[in-house]
């Protein structure tokens, strides 16, 4: 069986490959799926991994949650941020993240899509104190490899109106710069400008989510594009929101109340309370089913 690991003490290249062997269990087993409380019995008493100088560690359970994140292992997560909900979402050891300043998990559930851990991540970091809840939610990731983007960035860049919009209703600050100065609404024209259009649907309601949330002043680096190359930028986003973009004209009566019917929803109760908002279904944001 791949999760059958005898340990051998000791340094050297044999205490290594030992490591090796069980770090790799640990993630097979995370990956088929198996109970939690089978992959918490190898955590905390047969699995090790290698760090940088030497050093053996168990795996904690911040490092056991990005496994869950990668292998969709729902059951696992939320026992993880459940049982360990601060340690859980703490700064993993330098082997599984090169940048030590921040955790980066909210960012990973995005890239991967884990729109119900996303959710369950969400949920367990709003009982955390206000400057770590925001710690988390406008994490920048490393510069050099992830350019500094936040979630919002990641969300926008690889097109995920679900978890854009868990994002903002949690919280998360949608007027921050990534390395190279651009917004996550930057992030999103980009990607609505490459050719050939792919995805434009996803795109625009990942747009509409934004403008529920961005103020109406706000500056983004994209802005004089917009209005050097207006017919195309009008073909590809409508007449409607160009206008109310580039600030020729005010959000449309909708946007303006859905952003006032919005922003009466706590973190607390998003997204379940937007079953809630006094509109007809078609006109809600998403439909965002998820358990509580």
């Amino acid at each position: 069986m791949p999760w059958s690991v005898r340990w051998v003490g000791g340094r050297g290249a044999q205490s290594q490959k030992q490591c090796k062997k069980s770090s790799f269990a640990f993630y097979q087993a995370v990956r088929d799926l198996l109970p939690v409380w089978f992959l918490e019995d190898m955590r905390t008493m047969e699995v090790f991994h290698w760090e940088d100088g030497g050093k053996v560690s168990l795996y904690s359970p911040s490092e056991a949650l990005l496994y869950a994140l990668v292998h969709d292992h729902q059951p696992y997560a939320r026992h993880l941020l459940t049982k360990f909900p601060q340690s859980a979402l703490a700064v993993p050891s330098q082997s599984f993240s090169c940048c030590q300043a921040s955790a980066p998990h909210l960012a990973m559930a995005v890239r991967y899509n884990r729109v119900r851990i996303l959710f369950r991540i969400l949920k367990a970091i709003q009982a955390f104190p206000p400057g770590d809840r925001a710690g988390h939610l406008d994490r920048r990731g490393c510069s050099r490899v992830e350019g500094g983007k936040t979630a919002l960035h990641v969300a926008c860049e690889l097109v995920r109106p679900e978890c854009l919009l868990l994002l903002l209703g949690h919280g998360a600050a949608p007027c921050l710069q990534d390395s190279a100065g651009n917004t996550p609404l930057d992030t999103l024209l980009q990607q609505l400008a490459h050719t050939p259009a792919a995805n434009t649907r996803a795109k625009l309601l990942c747009l509409d989510c934004l403008f529920f949330f961005v103020p109406q002043d706000l500056q983004f680096s994209m802005k004089q594009q917009l209005l050097d190359n207006r017919p195309r930028w009008q073909e590809l986003l409508g007449e409607n929101r160009f206008q109310c973009l580039v600030g020729l004209a005010p959000p449309s009566l909708f946007v303006g109340a859905m952003r006032v019917l919005i922003r009466t929803i706590s973190p607390e109760h998003f997204p379940e309370a937007l079953d809630n908002l006094p509109l007809p279904h078609f006109l809600k944001p998403l439909d965002l089913k998820l358990e509580s």
